[in-house]
This record gives C-alpha cells, structure tokens and sequence, in this order.
C-alpha cells in the first residue's frame, strides 16, 4: 500500500521560506522517481519539481532559484522535501507529493500553502 503524508504547509509572508515534507511509506520507494506538483484556484495542476531516484533534479522555471527538491532515501520511510525561499503570492496553491511506480501515479492529500501580506 502506498502512503505518501505531507506536512508543512501554511501561510508565509512575500519574501519569505517554508519546507514541505512527505514522507513515503516504505523504502522499497527509494528507488522511484517523486515529485512536487501545485495546483492554485481555478488552474490547471503543475509540476513544480522532480527528483529521481539517483538524485537528479528538475524545477520548473517559475520556482528555479528559489525551490530546491530534496530525497532522504536512508531511513526506512523516505522523505521527500520542497524547500522554498523568495515566496511569491502567485506561490500560493495546494501542493502534492507525487510518487509514480510502475506507470501508476501516487498522491499525497496535498497540504495548503498561502503567500500574501
């Protein structure tokens, strides 16, 4: 069964840092690609940033700069983590971990996060 959990979320000023996690239930995870998806009101979901399993990175170019993507794959539960710094508003969306395995896709419940003044 596969169980992705974020946490991190929650409302930030412009200019300013938040770390999401998400922790994958098992290890036998370690060896898939994740990913960090977004999706704001009223618009489509979009990637924000990719990992894979060897550790090699991709960030949209919106994010680029100020988003890092991160992978823990050391612990028996592997943790993924979106550290963000240089907030904008137009950051603002819910923001889901993706895990996809064998062609299927996976999804965390997603975790709010709001930038504004």
């Amino acid at each position: 069964q596969v169980q992705l959990v974020e946490s991190g979320g929650g409302s930030v000023q412009p200019g300013g840092s938040l770390r999401l996690s998400c922790a994958a239930s098992s290890r036998i995870f370690s060896i898939y690609g994740m990913g960090w998806y977004r999706q704001a009101p009223g618009k489509q979901r979009e990637l924000v940033a990719s990992i894979t399993a060897g550790g090699s990175t991709n960030c949209a170019d919106s994010v680029k700069g100020r988003f890092t993507i991160s992978r823990d794959n050391a612990k028996i539960t592997v943790y993924l983590y979106l550290q963000m710094i240089s907030q904008k508003p137009e950051d603002t969306a819910v923001y889901c971990c993706n895990l996809r395995m064998v062609g299927i896709d996976y999804w965390g419940q997603g975790t709010q996060v709001t930038v504004s003044s």
